[in-house]
């Protein structure tokens, strides 16, 4: 497999995991193989309008209409016919009445006529021109209309934003509040949405406890699974909570299965490095299927991904920013990928001054906190947002932004240029 322009080269770093030996595979592979290995899920259902906020569009939307569905005034103003503008001095009209939003002029506008209409009325028969209310005077009864116009200025005409059968959506789209007001303006009370994907968690781990409960000596509070959820609550997915599970190789394996026969995925935090009590390793080795465990990218390097019985399986670190990390770039797009989306992954990056130094060793690509800001100029400008260990949630809480240091990257000194990740749209 040859590197990918534009991404960092491959790891020559070795996978230690029994069986699964070789280099560590790069971020880009390790998505490829993921994206390649995930279909969306089967099913769809009819939602209510008020209802389908981030849903996938299961099918193509057509307008059933045009819109709008006649003539009508871009502005405040007089509708006339455009042979009435002259080329030298004002035209004087008669004023035969009033259009406003949906209570059009019934008749037909004559010749030496004009109309008073407001934004968004129908043009009455007669008229093809408006011209704004600003851009006349009254004298008289009369309005007078000076020069500078043209035929058809400030009129919508029919169809200008969709026409009558044109594809307006295609079929998986996520239908944000743009997408629902299109479907609200071609009168769509419900749309077919695809199935949401079942995703399943639990924590592993004898050291965690629930909130609310006091803690004794070498014990932490279970932060990853609520923190997943929170990620999770943002993707057209169903959250299954399975809670915490012991470090005991029944236990684990019973989650498995549980998870696996309710859910499309399931994704765990901890247990996937090669100690004597991981036993998340173990059994998938046992009874699913691995596709890689490591990743030559830091924090993050031991996540996992494969297959228990029908469903995905994610196995993240147990340290929460190597978690968050690992969900960004490899989990979120499978999701997507998994909800029937056409859009499935992270891609926006940026280009900033770096005005802190930032220590890295070559080897791994790597995802270090930020505080992105735009300046006066325009130009970014990215400091870290502090502690880089990957057990430091508070610096991730204070960052707004992964500073994206390549595999070969060593340290950066301030005034470096480097790429930006902004969580805009990410987390």
């Amino acid at each position: 497999m040859t590197d990918t322009p534009g991404l960092p080269p491959a790891s020559s770093d070795t996978c230690d995991f029994p069986g699964h030996g070789g280099r560590l595979l790069t971020l880009e592979e390790a998505r490829s193989r993921i994206l390649s290995d995930v279909a969306p899920v089967a099913g769809d259902e009819s939602v209510g309008l008020q209802d389908a906020l981030g849903r996938i569009l299961a099918g193509p939307v057509h307008s059933a209409t045009d819109v709008p569905a006649h003539r009508c005034s871009a502005m405040d103003g007089y509708a006339l016919a455009g042979r009435e503008l002259g080329s030298e001095g004002s035209s004087a009209l008669e004023l035969a009445g009033i259009s406003r939003a949906g209570h059009p002029y019934g008749g037909t506008v004559g010749p030496g006529q004009c109309v008073r209409i407001m934004t968004g009325a129908t043009l009455p028969d007669g008229t093809d021109t408006v011209v704004m209310q600003e851009h006349v005077r009254l004298e008289g009864g009369r309005v007078m209309v000076g020069i500078g116009h043209r035929t058809g200025q400030h009129v919508r005409p029919v169809g200008e934003d969709m026409r009558r059968g044109e594809l307006v959506l295609g079929p998986g789209t996520q239908l944000g509040p743009a997408q629902i007001g299109v479907l609200a303006a071609l009168g769509v009370a419900r749309v077919t949405v695809r199935r949401r994907p079942k995703v399943a968690i639990f924590s592993t781990g004898d050291e965690l406890r629930p909130l609310g409960e006091a803690l004794a000596p070498g014990q932490i509070y279970d932060s990853n699974r609520y923190m997943l959820r929170a990620m999770l609550a943002r993707l057209p997915v169903e959250v299954l909570d399975l809670g915490l599970v012991r470090d005991s190789r029944e236990d684990t394996r019973r989650a498995f299965e549980t998870a696996a026969a309710a859910s499309d995925a399931l994704v765990t935090t901890g247990g996937v490095s090669v100690g004597d009590a991981d036993y998340v390793a173990e059994t998938l080795e046992r009874h699913g299927k691995v596709v890689f465990w490591k990743v030559a990218m830091k924090p993050g390097k031991p996540v996992a991904f494969g297959r228990f019985g029908a469903a995905c399986f994610f196995g993240l670190p147990g340290n929460p920013v190597s978690a968050m990390v690992t969900y960004c770039q490899l989990v979120q797009p499978a999701l997507y990928a998994l909800a029937g989306t056409t859009d499935a992954g992270p891609t926006l990056l940026l280009r900033a001054t770096c005005t802190t130094r930032l220590r890295k060793s070559p080897g791994r690509l790597e995802f270090q906190r930020g505080v992105l800001e735009q300046q006066p100029d325009g130009a970014y400008h990215v400091r870290s947002s502090g502690h880089q260990g990957s057990a430091a949630l508070h610096s991730m809480s204070e960052a707004n932004c992964f500073i994206v240091l390549p595999l070969e990257q060593g340290d950066v000194e301030p005034g470096a240029e480097v790429q930006v990740q902004p969580f805009a749209g990410l987390l």
